[in-house]
């Protein structure tokens, strides 16, 4: 019996598949045993994997995102000039049997060749020098929160009960406190001396807290972290500064942005964690031409921070505010068979945007009265608290690719626009079950 092959249509023709490594790569140019190579992962061996390319006269490359061992080739094969798409290795997963490099290889040729590959989204390099500074200073600040912890352990293990007289021990009081503690001072009423005019406690019971029990090695241990404490927060200055050049850097080299400007905002708290002496308000508003993302309510400075280094200018490549969403794994993964939704669960993983606009969301549900609020406890109401915040969530998303990409302002529905809105709503739902049923007049007891 003669064995039928399915043909698929070569679609580029000048394609190359690599499996990317930890110690070396495999690169496809073919099926052939002959157009298969293996490379180094030094600098000279990437530029002889570039070179081969070129003598072959191929034009285009797939390759796996693996882990961060993609990055230099990448970069390599972009300077060589090959058009390099970079795909989720999820979705380049090889048929059943036993699993090999160059197999990988060879599958993710064939996958490139026929155009069945799908690139993952890559920002700009000037978004990619904003996102390694900011994400240096979130493991900054986390260091720095792990510190905060054992500089709480330690007062506590020195009977100095510093966590009950004042809500946070990094505070102008605390911090006071903690480094006169640090260089020897034991007496409580002059500890409490340290205390900041915006301190709800008194002097006298703060004094009762800090009746030491002179442990040296608890203290020893106390100085040591509050050392590191001090440490990590002058890198995070650092790391402020160098944001706030490279921001100022973008917006200076392009007249567009550089005309925009917009008063502070005044109503906006800003957290001890945002990054210092940054007018980000103003500086926001001029990156994205006249958008002002902090119009809309429970949006923080911190957000937008994560939305300009995540993504920045290139959330227009998103075609659409669902692919946005899509992206940011907010919308439903809607699995359907047979004309039936089988699952609609939104799919897992996240990234620091999707995670900075959860928090922006359960910041808003703490809201009163306000268009996104509302929207938040009508959720929370039917689904409950947590799918309540991944749909503001999502929300979140969609206003934000509207505002930048479309340019339409920030326009929060009024209670009274909200009422008219759900009547249309309703009328709509109310002719589907009509039309859905059969319903007459005279099912409903109307005389027309």
């Amino acid at each position: 019996m003669r064995k039928e092959t399915i043909d698929f249509d070569v679609l580029k023709p000048h394609a190359a598949g690599i499996d990317v490594g930890s110690r070396s790569h495999y690169a496809a140019i073919g099926q052939r045993s002959e157009d298969l190579r293996e490379f180094g992962v030094y600098n000279e061996d990437l530029l002889a994997l570039a070179q081969w390319f070129l003598d072959n006269g191929i034009k285009t490359v797939a390759m796996e995102s693996t882990g961060t061992y993609w990055q230099s080739l990448y970069t390599t094969l972009v300077s060589a000039g090959f058009e390099v798409v970079l795909c989720n290795a999820r979705f380049l997963k090889n048929s059943r049997g036993k699993k090999t490099d160059v197999k990988d290889a060879r599958w993710i040729q064939k996958m490139h060749t026929i155009g069945m590959t799908r690139g993952s989204f890559l920002p700009d390099l000037a978004t990619e020098q904003l996102r390694t500074y900011c994400r240096h200073r979130t493991n900054l600040l986390e260091h720095s929160a792990n510190t905060t912890r054992k500089m709480q352990k330690y007062l506590r293990l020195l009977n100095l009960r510093l966590d009950v007289v004042v809500n946070d021990i990094t505070g102008l009081t605390g911090i006071a406190i903690i480094d006169a503690i640090c260089n020897g001072e034991t007496n409580a009423e002059k500890l409490a001396s340290f205390r900041n005019g915006n301190c709800k406690k008194s002097a006298e019971e703060i004094a009762k807290a800090l009746q030491t029990n002179h442990r040296k090695d608890f203290l020893f241990a106390l100085q040591h972290e509050y050392q590191l404490y001090l440490n990590f927060q002058t890198k995070m200055k650092e790391c402020d500064i160098e944001i706030e050049k490279l921001l100022n850097e973008q917006i200076n080299s392009d007249d567009e942005k550089r005309q925009h400007f917009l008063d502070k905002k005044i109503h906006k708290r800003t957290n001890k964690n945002t990054p210092k002496n940054i007018d980000l308000n103003l500086l926001s508003y001029q990156y994205f031409e006249g958008v002002d993302l902090l119009a809309i309510e429970g949006v923080s400075h911190s957000t937008v921070l994560a939305l300009m280094s995540e993504v920045g200018q290139g959330i227009h490549k998103f075609e659409s505010a669902k692919q946005f969403a899509s992206w940011l794994r907010l919308a439903p993964n809607n699995k359907v068979s047979g004309g039936k939704i089988l699952s609609n669960k939104i799919p897992k993983g996240s990234n620091r945007l999707k995670i900075a606009l959860r928090n922006a969301a359960n910041a808003i549900g703490n809201l009163k009265d306000t268009s996104l609020s509302n929207f938040f406890k009508r959720i929370a109401f039917r689904k409950g608290r947590v799918s309540a915040i991944s749909a503001t969530a999502r929300k979140l998303g969609v206003i934000i690719w509207n505002m930048v990409v479309k340019k339409i302002p920030y326009n929060p529905i009024s209670a009274y626009e909200f009422l008219d809105q759900k009547r249309k709503r309703k009328v709509q739902e109310m002719k589907k079950l009509i039309h859905k049923f059969d319903i007459t007049p005279n099912d409903l007891g109307l005389q027309l």
